[in-house]
């Protein structure tokens, strides 16, 4: 718990932290109190990043865990996303997240580059969204900690040539992306199973009216890459308008006191919790 009611009390803490020793405690720290409902959204807009490339999407639609069993994916990516991340990737059950995931990949042939390209949407895309859209500016401890922290999982999980610095990796990934957007037919049906996942949590009579919310979200090579249309000029501005509606709000309510997370909390496919070695393909499980 941290107990302040004073607005800044959690970023004055990380100034005082080490973004090499700290990382774990500053990662969880911004996603646990100062940006919780802002880190899931644009973790799930990194995830959605990586399925523009069209080897990855190739394999996710070769799977038709997406189309079979879109909601389950979704939740067992984020659980485990947030096992390390709440937990950290030094505790046993970051640790047991981390062997699961590589356990699950393992049986396909990925090339080192994509699993590069996928760990960088990690660190810049949630930066990013924290620099349009976060109640304050993000800080530099901040970021060379989430580099620091997602590298680290990154050679856990045996990935080799990882970009030095914190601007070697994100020039790594803004090439990457200008190289491998492109649009092809497995982005879009796996593109189109993420937001079929999407629409389901809303009513139905909402769903055509998310969906252009939606497609205002993604910038334009993202967009084209999944083949979607360019929404209305409305969409983009009630998209924008509404999340920094909410960076207004966010700067002037009380701070956080608890963290929060997603791990101890019932998800759609786990209602009842979850153990970490059950999650992966429907079609592996007992």
């Amino acid at each position: 718990m941290f107990n302040s009611s004073k607005r800044y009390a959690v970023l004055n803490h990380i100034k005082t932290l080490d973004p090499v020793r700290d990382n774990q405690e500053i990662v969880f720290l911004v996603g646990a109190y100062e940006y919780p409902w802002l880190t899931q959204r644009a973790l799930e807009f990194a995830l959605f990043r990586t399925y523009a490339v069209p080897s990855i999407s190739a394999l996710l639609d070769q799977t038709g865990q997406f189309k079979q069993y879109g909601q389950r994916r979704y939740d067992d990516t984020s659980l485990i996303i947030a096992e390390i991340v709440e937990h950290g990737y030094d505790s046993e059950r970051g640790r047991a997240a981390i062997k699961q995931m590589n356990r699950l990949h393992g049986r396909f042939n990925i090339s080192n580059d994509d699993y590069l390209y996928v760990l960088s949407t990690f660190i810049y895309e949630p930066i990013r969204w924290h620099e349009r859209y976060g109640w304050r500016e993000i800080h530099e401890i901040e970021r060379l900690a989430s580099y620091h922290f997602w590298c680290e999982v990154g050679r856990r999980m045996g990935m080799k040539h990882i970009p030095p610095t914190y601007a070697d990796f994100e020039a790594f990934n803004i090439a990457y992306e200008r190289e491998h957007f492109r649009y092809t037919e497995t982005n879009r049906r796996v593109g189109d199973a993420t937001i079929a996942i999407f629409l389901g949590w809303f009513p139905k009579i909402t769903q055509p009216f998310i969906r252009q919310v939606i497609y205002s979200l993604l910038d334009e090579p993202l967009r084209e890459a999944f083949g979607y249309p360019r929404p209305a000029r409305f969409f983009y501005v009630l998209s924008h308008r509404g999340l920094q509606f909410l960076r207004l709000l966010k700067r002037y309510t009380p701070p956080r006191k608890t963290p929060y997370t997603i791990t101890n909390k019932p998800s759609r496919t786990y209602p009842f919790g979850y153990r970490i070695e059950q999650m992966g393909p429907i079609d592996k499980r007992g």
